[in-house]
């Protein structure tokens, strides 16, 4: 089944009296980390998935969702960047977990760039105010607000007032990689074209055949010409 089956199923079980008493506990702890999974946007999972077949955001969130089941307290946890792979989407679930974590109880100190994050944060520490041998100091410290007023890098792309430019222009393929009836994990044969002499890129939520596509499609499959 797949994890939101299986919550159905559990959430639809009629035991007797006897059998209820007996199971109340084991279900109460299914049903809950079912639920976990689910809030992190992982109802789609089958449960018979090994984990070297996860994504890394998929990984990851289940590292938090079984945190989050634990409800410690008083427990800090310290993350570096746990938004990388993510989709735009994903990251809006993970941030629901971070805060969930962060509601028991708990202290959580991410280091992150996503504007997202730094937005959900209560306080942000802002560190440069360069890079290398020209960072090293707190910039500005404070709500995102406060570090969007400052003057730094961080700040300026908080605020608006720097940007990331679209390019001018864009190359157009002439030279084509194909890729027929793709099947692996989660693949369901599709068939594709990669442009070459260009810069592509692969996106979509998490869990969607990103990684599966490129390293175990695409790659052995570049390695065999």
């Amino acid at each position: 089944m797949s994890v939101a089956d299986a919550a159905d199923f559990f959430a639809g079980l009629t035991l007797s009296d006897h059998d209820q008493t007996i199971a109340a506990q084991a279900l109460a702890d299914m049903q809950a980390k079912l639920s976990f999974l689910s809030n992190v946007g992982l109802d789609y999972l089958s449960l018979s998935r090994s984990a070297d077949t996860l994504s890394g955001g998929e990984a990851q969130r289940i590292r938090l969702a079984t945190q989050l089941g634990a409800r410690l307290t008083g427990t800090i946890y310290v993350l570096d960047e746990p938004t990388i792979g993510l989709h735009q989407r994903d990251t809006q679930r993970l941030l629901g977990t971070l805060t969930g974590l962060r509601d028991l109880g708990n202290t959580l100190v991410v280091v992150e760039h996503d504007p997202d994050v730094i937005k959900t944060a209560d306080h942000v520490i802002d560190m440069g105010p360069a890079a290398g041998e020209f960072g090293g100091e707190v910039v500005a410290s404070g709500t995102w607000q406060e570090i969007a007023n400052a003057k730094s890098p961080t700040g300026e792309f908080l605020s608006g007032e720097r940007t990331i430019p679209l390019p001018p222009e864009r190359r157009t393929p002439k030279l084509w990689i194909d890729v027929d009836e793709a099947h692996i994990n989660n693949l369901k044969g599709f068939s594709t074209r990669i442009p070459r002499r260009c810069l592509t890129a692969v996106t979509g939520v998490s869990g969607s055949g990103k990684s599966s596509f490129v390293m175990g499609v695409l790659a052995p499959l570049l390695e065999s010409r």
